[in-house]
Parts: C-alpha cells; sequence; structure tokens
C-alpha cells in the first residue's frame, strides 16, 4: 500500500538548515522547555534543584515566564489556580525527592478539583534508578509510587529522546476530561547531557473528546420533559467545561430550580428566580432535593459536602452526568452518563420537550426564605456583614481564592460570586495553606485584574514566604487575613465533640507588620471599615495585606 505525503508541511531551506544544524550548547532541559513551548505554554511554575538545575539552565534560552515560589506545595498550589483560570495545562517544575513530596498535597487538590497541572520532576541519575540503595541525595526507593495514586497519570524518561513524546503525553492527560494532575519524571543526567537532536517543533496533543452515548441522553431528556418536580444539581464540571450558558438554558426550558455545589459555584446565576443558590448544607435544601421526582446531576459525584453530609437520600429518579467513570453512581443509583458536561447538556438540549412550571420560582423563594429564618434565629449578624463587605469590595472580574477558614465555609453557601470561574477553593482535598499562593497562580495568569485571597491566621503562616513573591513579581493580588488566634473551625468542631480544645489556640505574628518586612503595604482593618479598606486595597497596584481581627462563628449544622 502506498501514502501519499504531498500533503505534510513542507520546511523552507532555512527550517531545514534549523533541523540539521541544531543550536549548541544544548541539554535535556532544553528539549523539555522546547516541549512546553511547542505545546503552548507560556508560563511555568516551580522551585529549583539539585537534579533539576538543567530544566532550570534552559529556562534562560526560552521565551518562557518563570514564576518560582518559596515552597513546592506553594507553586503545586499557584499551578493549580493557573490550570483553573484559564483551562489550560500549568507547568510545575520540581526538583527530586523532598521537591517532589513538597507539592503532594498540592496535587491531591489540583485532582479533587480537576485542575490540570503537568508536574515534571527531576530524579537520581539513571545508574540509581531500580530500587537499589545507592544513597544517592534525595534518593527515594520508588518516587513514582509516592505520587502514582494522586495523579491522572505518571510518564517516565530514561533517554532525551523520549523527552518530547511523554511531555505531549502527559499534556494530552491533563487535558482529557476529567482534566487532573499528570507526572513526567526525568534523571538528572539526562537533564544534563548535551544533546544534538533537533529543537522541538510545535506538537500535537490534542485531547480526547467525551461524549455521551446516544440513548442514555434520550432516556435522560424524555425522564426530564415528563418530570412533575425536576430539580438540577449543577457541580464543578459546569464551571471547568464552560458549559454554564447551557445549563442555564436547560433549566430555563423545563422549568427546573439549581442549586450549584461548593465547587460548581457560578455555574447558575445567583439572583436567577430558579436559583436555590449553594445552601447545601440545610436541611431544607436536603429535603427539597429529595423531594424532586427527577434530580440531575451535573459535574459532581454527590460526594460528603454536596450531600449535607451523606445525609441525603433521593427519592426520585436521579441522571448523573460526570466525566470521572469513578465517580458514577458511586454515592446513589443513577442513570449514569459518562461525559463532558458540556457536550451532555448540548445534546439534552438537542432532544428535551419544553416544560412549563408557574409554580417553581415560588416553591425556589420559599426554600431560600426557610433558610434565611433558620440562619437569622442564630445572631450570625457579624459573619453576614463580613462577607457582605468582601462581596461589596471585590470587583465581578476579579476571582477569589479560599482557604480553609470559617469565612469560606460561609462562603460556599452564602457568596454571590456573580461569574462563572471566579470564586475557588480547597474544599476537594481540604487541606490548609490554598489562598494566597492560588492567587498568586491567577495573578500571573492574568496580571490585568486584581485578585483575592482569603486565609485564617493559621492557614496564612503556611504561606507567609509567599509575600515574598508576590513583591518579587509585583502581583496585583490583596490578601484578607482573618485573624481570630487560633484555628477557628477546628476550635468549634472539638468544642461541640469534646467540650474543649487542644491544638487549636495559635500564638502568631503581627501580620501587618510581617507584610510590610516584606515590602508588602499592609492595613488593620475592622468589620465597619473592611468594605472600603479592602476595596482601596484591590484597586491599588501590586501586592497587599488586610488584616481583620475577628472571631467569626459557623451557623449550626443540619445534619447531626
Amino acid at each position: 500500500m502506498s501514502h501519499d505525503h504531498d500533503d505534510r508541511p513542507q520546511l523552507t531551506a532555512a527550517q531545514a538548515a534549523a533541523v540539521l544544524t541544531p543550536p549548541p550548547g544544548r541539554n535535556g532541559g532544553d528539549l523539555v522547555v522546547e516541549s512546553l513551548q511547542g505545546l503552548g505554554a507560556t508560563t511555568v511554575f516551580g522551585l529549583p534543584g539539585q537534579h533539576a538545575l538543567g530544566m532550570f539552565d534552559a529556562l534562560r534560552r526560552s521565551s518562557l515566564r518563570y514564576v518560582g515560589l518559596r515552597v513546592e506545595n506553594n507553586a503545586g498550589f499557584a499551578a493549580d489556580a493557573y490550570g483553573r483560570i484559564t483551562g489550560e495545562v500549568a507547568p510545575l517544575l520540581l526538583s527530586t525527592g523532598p521537591g517532589a513530596l513538597t507539592s503532594l498535597a498540592a496535587l491531591q487538590e489540583a485532582a479533587a478539583a480537576s485542575a490540570p497541572v503537568l508536574a515534571i520532576s527531576s530524579q537520581i541519575p539513571t545508574a540509581g534508578l531500580g530500587g537499589g540503595r545507592h544513597g544517592y541525595l534525595h534518593e527515594l526507593r520508588d518516587q513514582q509510587a509516592s505520587v502514582r495514586d494522586i495523579v491522572k497519570s505518571v510518564h517516565t524518561v530514561r533517554a532525551a529522546s523520549q523527552i518530547p513524546s511523554a511531555i505531549a503525553a502527559a499534556w494530552e492527560s491533563a487535558l482529557t476530561a476529567p482534566h487532573g494532575p499528570v507526572w513526567v519524571e526525568i534523571p538528572q543526567d539526562v537533564l544534563l547531557a548535551e544533546t544534538t537532536l533537533p529543537v522541538v517543533s510545535a506538537m500535537d496533543a490534542t485531547p480526547r473528546e467525551l461524549y455521551p452515548r446516544p440513548e442514555l441522553t434520550i432516556a435522560a431528556a424524555h425522564l426530564l420533559s415528563n418530570a412533575e418536580r425536576p430539580v438540577i444539581i449543577a457541580g464543578g464540571g459546569v464551571v471547568r467545561s464552560d458549559a454554564s450558558g447551557k445549563l442555564r438554558a436547560l433549566a430555563e426550558r423545563i422549568d427546573a430550580p439549581v442549586v450549584t455545589t461548593f465547587g460548581g459555584k457560578g455555574a447558575f446565576p445567583w439572583e436567577h428566580p430558579l436559583s436555590l443558590r449553594s445552601w447545601l448544607e440545610d436541611r431544607h435544601t436536603t429535603d427539597f432535593l429529595e423531594d424532586a421526582d427527577v434530580l440531575l446531576v451535573v459535574g459532581s459525584g454527590l460526594g460528603e459536602l454536596s450531600s449535607n453530609y451523606h445525609t441525603f437520600r433521593p427519592r426520585g429518579r436521579v441522571i448523573q452526568i460526570e466525566a470521572d467513570a469513578g465517580k458514577l453512581e458511586s454515592n446513589h443509583p443513577a442513570l449514569g452518563i459518562h461525559s463532558d458536561a458540556r457536550e451532555a447538556l448540548s445534546e439534552l438540549l438537542e432532544t428535551v420537550e419544553r416544560r412549563e412550571d408557574v409554580g417553581a420560582a415560588e416553591r425556589v423563594r420559599t426554600v431560600l426564605e426557610k433558610v434565611r429564618v433558620r440562619i437569622d434565629t442564630q445572631e450570625l449578624t457579624l459573619e453576614q456583614q463580613v462577607l457582605d463587605a468582601v462581596r461589596q469590595a471585590l470587583p465581578d472580574a476579579s476571582p477569589s481564592f479560599w482557604d480553609m477558614t470559617i469565612l469560606a465555609y460561609w462562603a460556599w453557601s452564602a457568596f454571590d460570586p456573580r461569574r462563572p470561574n471566579t470564586m475557588h477553593s480547597a474544599q476537594g482535598a481540604g487541606g490548609l495553606g490554598y489562598g494566597f499562593p492560588a492567587a498568586i497562580g491567577a495573578a500571573s495568569a492574568d496580571p490585568t485584574t486584581p485578585v483575592l485571597a482569603v486565609s485564617g491566621d493559621g492557614g496564612a503562616m503556611y504561606s507567609i514566604a509567599e509575600l515574598a513573591t508576590a513583591r518579587q513579581y509585583d502581583l496585583p493580588l490583596t490578601w484578607l487575613i482573618v485573624d481570630d488566634g487560633g484555628y477557628g473551625i477546628l476550635r468549634e468542631y472539638m468544642t461541640g465533640a469534646f467540650g474543649e480544645t487542644t491544638g487549636t489556640e495559635l500564638s502568631r505574628p503581627d501580620f501587618v507588620a510581617l507584610a510590610e518586612s516584606f515590602g508588602v503595604p499592609a492595613v488593620r482593618t475592622t468589620p465597619e471599615s473592611l468594605a472600603a479598606d479592602l476595596g482601596k486595597a484591590l484597586a491599588e497596584p501590586g501586592p497587599s495585606v488586610v488584616v481583620l481581627p475577628a472571631l467569626l462563628r459557623m451557623f449550626e449544622p443540619t445534619h447531626l
């Protein structure tokens, strides 16, 4: 069989000469950065280390923008946020052993939140691989084993010629729905060895599309068209697949109320007549969802937080659209549709019949009023005042990144994000320290828009070193630190469970003086002046810190 190659792009004489006589002084690290450039990367995050120096040396011969953080885990959080905000792959350059291991908590969050992070780690020299105990610096018996349970895929390099293909395969894996972190591992000697391979040109790593099976969407459309009380739960998959518009069109076509999960904040307009908002940790919402005769769950696995701590017991038919096959029916029997949310919603819009329900909006108002009354009886005016002040100060287009702190727990349920893909937190894996380094990643993605980070004093201590990063790159971000003298939410949990606390009370620095020592402007505020101080800080160029001494409380849970 003959093949006609006439349709292949033809090299010019100059291009052919460049391929045949590549520039001298290149090494395996150059192949890494050339591969990233060829795939379309513009920004990389990371932290240098001895075994990874070949990659970092090559950066100066590239057009890639490098954002270096002070702790690998924080670099991972920054890459996570960059991937969430842009929908593009965020390269993360790491060293061996301690450097690689320190990134794992951030990669767990990226996995939980489906953020496309491409971690490229060095390894000990090739001669030391294979599990022997040779005593190399940073040596692990099996470094891959430490990451394999966290990332989507692992890609191993043992020779320079394998680098472009490994990085392209990892890139494709990271961007194939569901997005997620991936790992490439390259030994030190491969990164340092001089190479005469041609400069890597543009590469194709187009992710595979994940379409729904047609018989399933036909069945789902029939159920929704004939439902008496349909309700929709919109998860993070709606935001990640940029399907908010299609979700709204479907909800309006069948008059279905919509609740968004904490990961799906912004997937549906907050003030829409059909919006149940995000009060998932409320029994009134749970009861309403249980009463649906058809429940459409889009882009959510109905995990612990989305199910009011697994107290949710649906009585009607459940339709679940989910890109992660492992989450299909993992918590509730359903008509499981393995698909990207955008593709499945497109199919449903083409097949579902219009359904009118004049009472749907009134039922939504009734639920929201019950929630309001429940909260108002708990005398939590300070908490609502603080959250309202943040909303007032934050420009609609500005993304916000929330650490695991009481104000964030309030925001999950009660904060209006105004736009899709603007509110993010570490609620996937639940680790501390996410907010500020994530804001660094978002500000690196778009330096024209101010970014907000929100932390408690406990979580802030994980990230203090990154004040130097924010100052070094002059990033437009404001860090709100709510200082209550300890791990506030753990203080509440322990008091409720045991009547007293252990290990929750913290000595902490003068955050204003500490920020100023980094050259970062800072102000101490009050609940009354928070909106003005925060708004002023966000309007100023460069980084800033706003410290709010306040003891906030959580609203009472309904799942106990």
